[in-house]
């Protein structure tokens, strides 16, 4: 009797009289469709969320890490925060205030009418450009004189104590080997509480 004879014969109600050969391989086929079954019934949510917990693993040890870091180098941090509240502090001075801008503008002068430099022309804006937290003033200047003086004047300039730059430099020959300088000098002075609020207000309905 070969093996097709032997599965037509089999009583599927009493499968303790099966052969062992038979009964070895329906046991095999019940466990794996129990597998098969199980695997999408419920291990298949398992290894997804094992894999949810894995990925989370990662990013929560990458948090640590950076927070580790953070924490490590909370001293320094600071300094450096001190540090740079202190540049700022020292930036700050170098603008005047509203009352210290027209001595500023007075220094202007000063520095060329030192340098023996003929002012043709010295017109400051009329009125201020408002920036984040500053005013910028600039002041169209025409001056005469030698080439030595006008570099004078510039270094001078420079070394104010309040912060003046030097923009928009044209520089053309005069008379009597003396040179023309057209330039625009720029001001700077820091906001006041009320303005800092009213420029903070501006900022906000612009956003808006």
């Amino acid at each position: 009797m070969n093996m097709l004879e032997e599965l037509r014969l089999l009583d599927p109600n009493d499968p303790g009289d099966w052969p062992a050969v038979i009964k070895a391989g329906a046991l095999a086929i019940l466990m794996v469709v129990i597998i098969v079954i199980g695997y999408f019934l419920d291990w298949q949510e398992q290894s997804e969320a094992l894999e949810r917990a894995q990925a989370e693993e990662v990013t929560l040890k990458e948090t640590y890490l950076i927070k580790k870091r953070s924490a490590v180098n909370l001293e320094i941090m600071r300094q450096q925060l001190q540090e740079i509240e202190q540049a700022l502090s020292v930036m700050l001075k170098q603008l005047p205030n509203k009352s210290e801008l027209d001595a500023l503008l007075v220094d202007i002068n000063r520095a060329g009418l030192g340098r023996g430099l003929q002012f043709e022309l010295f017109k400051p804006a009329a009125s201020e450009t408002i920036k984040e937290f500053y005013a910028e003033l600039p002041v169209t200047v025409r001056v005469i004189g030698s080439y030595h003086d006008i570099g004078a004047f510039a270094s001078d300039v420079s070394q104010l104590p309040r912060i003046v730059t030097l923009n928009d430099i044209d520089i053309t020959p005069g008379k009597e080997q003396h040179l023309v300088l057209n330039a625009t000098a720029k001001t700077f002075r820091y906001l006041d509480d009320e303005e800092l609020a009213s420029q903070s207000k501006s900022n906000s309905k612009g956003n808006k």
